[in-house]
């Protein structure tokens, strides 16, 4: 049976080793030791960002004189609290290997945060002495607004998925083909809430029409039972149908949603199927599958108020993390408010 995620894992272990061999010999040590206590999504994400830190060393601090590959964990006692201040100024705009690059504020803290826990392991271990990056302040970070669909274009882009009014006429030769695929994908999105590569994870024994369940994989690798309303049930049954009858020979026969090439549809598939039908709906809204998710979850606390249960739905582990998708619920309080303090006399008040 194909495995969408031990598939991911296993891609996401060659490129750590790929990256492992860019940088210092002791980082191989750091790596084995985090291996239980993360993800290999986790893992990649720190190997690219200390790749990115080391390179900076490398051209601004030891000033070419030593590669990557020679960098010691003395060298690295050497590196203070400014170094590392430089660093994340050096991530507004930096040229890498070549290419031009910027990162926003959650980026610099996301690298910060890479930085920070291989400093804080070999000093746990005693193999540095100091720990400068513990010194080093955390960007500030401002609240993103919340974007979401209302209820009107929750209603408006799933009618353009099945009826594919507004696409191009290039758009317009694949649609028949794609449409139930499509109108069944932001369906699950927009009835459940789950993650994009939750999605993509998705396999045909995944899905129970007896009891409108389906069995996702977490973050972390935990599986959890989510249940779909009948409209769901119904957009699911109808595209599996269709593939039944439209399609053989799959690359991938366990896989629940599939590409024209018969695979397993990417991540970058979803994203881009989505923004094809969002650009119709909402134009000036940049719609992304988490956009979807977070149109879910404010639906389902309005309709709850109940703010664990939402958490729990889209397996939030920290319920603050569930609170930050719902200062939209706040902004539509403050907009309740406008009119209720009067500032002109009424007809009624001049009346004895």
């Amino acid at each position: 049976m194909s495995n969408y995620y031990t598939q991911r894992n296993n891609k996401n272990l060659e490129t750590i080793e790929r990256l492992l061999d860019e940088l210092p010999a002791f980082c191989y040590d750091y790596f084995l030791a985090i291996d239980s206590q993360t993800s290999t999504l986790t893992r990649l994400n720190y190997a690219h960002d200390l790749r990115i830190f080391f390179y900076y060393l490398q051209e601004k601090k030891f000033r070419k004189h030593k590669s990557i590959n020679e960098i010691t964990l003395t060298d690295l006692e050497q590196v203070s609290s400014n170094d590392i201040d430089y660093f994340l100024g050096f991530l507004s705009h930096y040229s890498f290997y070549g290419k031009e690059h910027t990162c926003t504020e959650r980026a610099k803290a996301r690298k910060l945060s890479s930085v920070r826990a291989m400093f804080k392991y070999f000093f746990n271990k005693n193999m540095i002495a100091v720990d400068n990056a513990s010194k080093v302040l955390t960007p500030k970070l401002h609240e993103k607004p919340i974007i979401r669909l209302d209820k009107d274009e929750v209603f408006n882009i799933l009618e353009v998925a099945e009826n594919g009014d507004g696409l191009s006429p290039h758009q317009q030769i694949y649609h028949d083909k794609t449409r139930t695929r499509d109108t069944a994908i932001l369906m699950l999105f927009l009835g459940t809430g789950i993650r994009i590569s939750e999605l993509v994870g998705l396999n045909n024994e995944d899905i129970n029409f007896k009891d409108n369940s389906f069995i996702v994989t977490r973050k972390g690798g935990n599986k959890s039972i989510l249940y779909f309303d009948d409209d769901v049930a119904e957009a699911l049954q109808r595209y599996l149908d269709y593939k039944e009858k439209n399609y053989d020979d799959l690359k991938e026969p366990t896989a629940l949603f599939i590409s024209n090439n018969k695979s397993r549809l990417t991540v970058r598939a979803v994203e881009n199927l989505v923004n094809k039908y969002a650009k119709i709906v909402s134009p000036l809204k940049k719609i992304s599958p988490h956009k979807l998710r977070s149109t879910y979850g404010t639906q389902l606390y309005r309709a709850t108020g109940d703010i664990y249960l939402v958490a729990d739905v889209l397996g939030h582990k920290d319920v603050n993390t569930t609170r930050k998708h719902y200062a939209a619920i706040s902004d539509d309080n403050r907009r309740g408010v406008v009119g209720k303090v009067k500032l002109k006399r009424e007809e009624d008040d001049f009346e004895d």
